[in-house]
């Protein structure tokens, strides 16, 4: 039974694993993105994929790598904006290197979407967005049943997706107004300090779920212009790309329905479209383990 070596890069963890044919994750090992300079991050990633190979004693296939974006498909490069070190590294060439098994790339959205569609609350759906709500907005697409990469491979940026054009926030991205801008986990909790919400300094999302448990006004406010902004998205991509299912993963939606309540309740406002009205929006099912799947998924296809 040949296996798949999955690879998650991120920019607080690197994770690789070991995927069975029925995308069972019968492996997985992490380890911290160091701040050393490029090569001290692909030391990680080395260590981490000649562990994975041993353990695997040579009954593997390829690997699929899920990385944070950008990414080049055409170059098989990757600029992770939250791994500064690297910018257009070559992680397509280095992995081959290392492993001489073929290699797939696809951004961490992507697998993700890919992942719950295989094993877990998107399972089977034909035209699927799986999206994460953290300390980013991320997402990947899967259209007529397979998954679309775009031009480049960045197709599925949803965080990027504007809904406040006139007086959103400046955004990581360059722009203003991106719905990561109101909803990602830190920018839920600073809005939140800067209506009165009696904080420390660093509290963060999970804080303020905590509070808008406890019945704080301001706290319960910012989940749900946070989950109004989400559902603004959800919308205008949803009609884009005729969806049937959304699958939401993520810190931020681990506060289940302080999120997913006014979300819905949102969603019926903006999506007035007759074939918008049976989309779906539920929690994802596989947690962290959704990229490691999914970057699996990429290469059994």
């Amino acid at each position: 039974m040949a296996l798949t070596v999955a690879l998650d890069i991120g920019g607080t963890k690197i994770a690789a694993g070991l995927v069975d044919p029925d995308g069972a994750l019968v492996h997985q090992a992490k380890l911290p993105t160091p701040d050393g300079d490029a090569e001290s991050v692909w030391a990680v990633v080395e260590r981490l994929l000649t562990e994975t190979l041993r353990v695997a004693s040579g009954a593997t296939d390829g690997v699929g790598i899920a990385s944070a974006g950008p990414i080049d498909l055409p170059s098989g490069t990757v600029s992770p904006i939250n791994i500064v070190q690297w910018h257009r590294f070559p992680i397509v060439e280095r992995v081959r290197a290392v492993t001489g098994l073929p290699v797939r790339l696809g951004g961490d959205g992507l697998c993700m979407a890919l992942g719950e569609r295989w094993r877990g609350a998107g399972r089977d759906a034909q035209f699927l967005l799986g999206m994460v709500v953290s300390t980013g907005v991320g997402g990947g697409l899967v259209l007529d049943g397979a998954p679309y990469d775009g031009r480049t491979g960045n197709a599925g940026h949803v965080g990027h997706v504007v809904v406040a054009p006139f007086d959103g926030g400046l955004c990581t991205c360059g722009g203003h107004g991106c719905v990561e801008t109101i909803a990602s986990g830190p920018h839920l909790a600073q809005w939140a300090r800067e209506q009165g919400w009696d904080a420390p300094a660093d509290a963060d999302a999970k804080e303020l779920a905590d509070s808008a448990i406890g019945g704080d006004p301001v706290a319960l406010k910012a989940f749900q212009r946070g989950a109004t902004a989400v559902a603004a998205m959800i919308a205008s991509v949803g009609a884009v790309c005729d969806l049937d299912l959304v699958v939401i993963g993520g810190g931020v939606a681990k506060s289940g329905a302080l999120l997913f309540d006014p979300l819905r309740s949102a969603l019926q406002s903006y999506a007035g479209l007759d074939f918008l009205r049976t989309l779906r929006v539920v929690p994802a099912e596989l947690g962290g383990e959704a990229g490691l799947v999914g970057a699996a998924a990429l290469v059994r296809g």
